[in-house]
């Protein structure tokens, strides 16, 4: 795989990518009519190919949260063609790395001296490469280690980027400018707190502990006196990554042990901690040889209010759709709906949020629920797609949901997903012991 030398950090460089960026798929546009022109028949696939190429090669090398949006954006199989999904799902683990002197120089700065003279051994290649930094598999004193090295000049972009990639975003996936602003400024605040290694190593080691005794799980030890700004050092777990593991046959047994494993670890945070793993894409998960799940990454975490839990959870309540009155409370408060909306879209948006809730709440309906269904998830999907194409939600003046719901739905987005993929079924009365009463 190709390593980069260098990192564009300055604004002028980054935004210089952006720029080229946009030609490019100017460009591709331009192709794509022109073969139009001369066969009407001919579909958009390739131009989807060629633009998920080129965005994500501009993104791989500009690194950081310009490529954790792609990141983010391949885990929604209904806002994104199938070519965007495959490109940027690479960003999860397998995006191109830095190369070996830009990490010396990086343990240098933070140091005083290169990994060689930290660690008995350390790998110049690295093991996985994601959105924000990348993995070095170390030795010392007989223990494996992972150690992860955070991308120069990330934390210093974040808020640039997602100014430069707003463009792209907005006509190329649909997204509605005012709900972009709105719940912008939350993805900026999680991606500045992953940039912050001092807090990802606080929270590893809290949210580890307070986990440790859900059965089939497995965290790593950290090492604060091995870690620093940019670097991050913790045992190296025996196994591989989720999304590499998916590709093999996991039998039903063990893809239901792993799926109730993940199901209780999430509604433990969300319901007893109030503090919640936001990231769940399959880079983050490890699966050892024992189909356990080892759980690898706490960069991005979402502390839930109290006063938003106790509003968003009622939408799990069995009355929350026959109660009208409770419903319109919640939704106002949710603000799906407003006060002051005309008659006309009070009553779409109620409709489309109801029928959204049904669907997402539908799992907790049941004693049990089998996530392979493939039909369910295809009802999910199409819903999906019915949303991302309706003028109204488009060109809506206001936003519709509240900040604080955007890493909670992502969290259940990327859960559900997983389990999907895991073809779990998961028995939701163990689940319950630790959700609301």
């Amino acid at each position: 795989m190709k390593e980069f030398e260098r990192i564009p950090v300055s604004k002028v460089e980054r935004a210089t990518k952006f720029i080229t960026t946009g030609a490019k798929i100017g460009t591709n546009y331009i192709k794509h009519y022109s073969k139009k022109l001369i066969d009407p028949t001919v579909s958009r696939d390739k131009l989807h190919e060629d633009n998920a190429a080129d965005i994500y090669n501009s993104l791989s090398e500009l690194k950081g949260s310009a490529l954790k949006v792609a990141q983010m954006l391949s885990l929604d199989k209904s806002l994104l063609p199938t070519a965007y999904q495959q490109k940027f799902a690479m960003a999860q683990y397998s995006a191109p790395p830095l190369s070996y002197p830009l990490v010396v120089k990086t343990f240098k700065q933070h140091f005083g001296k290169g990994p060689e003279e930290i660690f008995d051994t350390f790998s110049h290649k690295a093991s996985n490469a994601a959105s924000m930094g990348q993995v070095h598999r170390a030795t010392l004193d007989g223990k494996d280690l992972a150690v992860k090295i955070q991308y120069p000049g990330v934390g210093d972009s974040v808020k640039s980027d997602l100014a430069m990639v707003k463009p792209i975003a907005l006509s190329m996936f649909n997204l509605n400018p005012v709900e972009y602003d709105e719940f912008i400024s939350e993805v900026e605040q999680r991606m500045l707190e992953e940039t912050d290694y001092h807090l990802e190593l606080q929270r590893s080691m809290e949210l580890s502990a307070q986990c440790k005794h859900i059965q089939h799980l497995v965290f790593p030890q950290y090492y604060p006196e091995l870690s620093g700004p940019r670097i991050l050092t913790m045992d190296w777990i025996q196994g591989m990554p989720l999304g590499e593991r998916l590709r093999q046959e996991i039998s039903p047994e063990a893809g239901t042990r792993l799926g109730q494993a993940m199901w209780e670890f999430y509604h433990f945070q969300m319901h007893r901690l109030k503090a919640v793993h936001a990231d769940p894409h399959p880079g983050n998960f490890i699966i050892t040889p024992q189909d356990t799940l080892g759980i690898i990454d706490f960069g991005c975490v979402k502390v839930i209010p109290e006063s938003f839990y106790e509003v968003y959870f009622q939408l799990l309540e069995a009355d929350i759709l026959t109660d009208t009155r409770k419903r319109d409370t919640v939704f106002e408060q949710l603000r799906f709906i407003y006060a002051d909306d005309t008659v006309k879209d009070r009553k779409f948006f109620t409709g489309i949020f109801s029928q959204l809730v049904e669907l997402l709440a539908r799992p907790f309906r049941s004693d049990r629920f089998d996530f392979s269904d493939g039909a369910y998830f295809q009802e999910l999907f199409a819903f999906g797609e019915r949303l991302t194409s309706m003028k109204e939600l488009r060109e809506s003046k206001r936003a519709r949901g509240v900040r604080d719901a955007v890493y909670i739905n992502r969290t259940y987005f990327g859960l559900y997903n997983i389990l999907h993929d895991l073809r779990a079924t998961v028995d939701m009365r163990t689940a319950a012991t630790v959700t609301r009463s």
